[in-house]
C-alpha cells in the first residue's frame, strides 16, 4: 500500500507527480480550481483542510511575496500573502514529516536547493525545499552552478510577455520540465518539474519505512 501524501497549495500537479512516481498516493488541495491536477483533488483553503489520515505533507505556499521576478513592481510583494510561517506552524503541529517548497530568497530553513540541471532537464528553475522529519545526503553542485551549461542549452525564462517572439513554446516548456499531462502555459510557469520531488520522495519513503 502506498503511503498517503497531502499536497497543499498543489497547483496543477508538478510536485504531486514526482511524489507519485516515487511511490506515494497523492491528494491535492488548492483554493483555486485545478482541472488538470492528475490525482484526487479538493478545492479548499489549504490552511483549513483536514490533515488527518495522511503519512506526510508537502506545501508550496504562494511565492510572489519572495520572488525576485516581481521585486521591481512597486507594492506587488505587499499585495501577496506571506504564508510560509503559518504553513510551517500548522504542519509542525501534526508531528509527521513534511516539506515546504518555495523560491530562492524565501524564509525557509534546513532546506536543500534543487535545479533542473541536476536531473538532466533543459531548465534551470532553482527551488528550495525545507525538510522536516527526514534528511537527504549532501548534494553535488549542479551543472549550472559549476558553469557547465552551454549557451542555448536550456529553455529560456518563461516570459509573461504577450509578444509571441518572447514567449517560450508550450511544447518546449513541457519537454524541459518533464511534464506531459496537458498543462497550459500559466500552469507550466508555476509548476515544479516532477524530477525534483521524485528525488525527495525516494528518501522520504526510506524514512517512513
Amino acid at each position: 500500500m502506498r503511503p498517503r501524501l497531502l499536497d497543499l497549495f498543489c497547483g496543477a500537479g508538478g510536485a504531486a507527480m514526482g511524489y507519485h512516481q516515487a511511490g506515494f498516493e497523492v491528494v491535492g488541495v488548492d483554493i483555486k480550481k485545478q482541472p488538470r491536477f492528475p490525482f484526487e483533488f479538493h478545492q479548499a483553503d489549504a490552511l483549513e483542510f483536514p490533515l488527518d489520515g495522511f503519512d506526510v505533507y508537502h506545501a508550496s505556499p504562494p511565492c510572489q511575496a519572495y520572488s525576485r521576478a516581481f521585486s521591481a513592481l512597486v507594492g506587488y510583494r505587499k499585495d501577496h500573502p506571506d504564508l510560509v510561517g503559518s504553513t510551517r506552524n500548522l504542519l509542525i503541529g501534526v508531528g509527521k514529516p513534511f516539506i515546504i517548497e518555495n523560491v530562492i530568497g524565501s524564509p525557509l530553513f534546513n532546506y536543500i536547493e534543487l535545479d533542473g540541471t541536476m536531473f538532466g532537464l533543459k531548465t534551470y528553475k532553482c527551488r528550495w525545499f525545507e525538510l522536516h522529519g527526514f534528511g537527504i545526503p549532501e548534494l553535488p553542485l549542479s551543472r549550472y552552478k559549476k558553469g557547465m551549461v552551454k549557451s542555448g542549452e536550456l529553455v529560456g525564462i518563461i516570459s509573461h510577455s504577450d509578444n509571441p517572439q518572447e514567449r517560450t513554446r508550450r511544447e518546449d516548456m513541457e519537454g524541459a520540465y518533464g511534464i506531459d499531462w496537458g498543462l497550459n502555459r500559466h500552469e507550466l510557469r508555476q509548476a515544479i518539474p516532477p524530477a525534483y520531488t521524485e528525488y525527495i520522495g525516494k528518501y522520504l519513503l526510506r524514512a517512513l519505512r
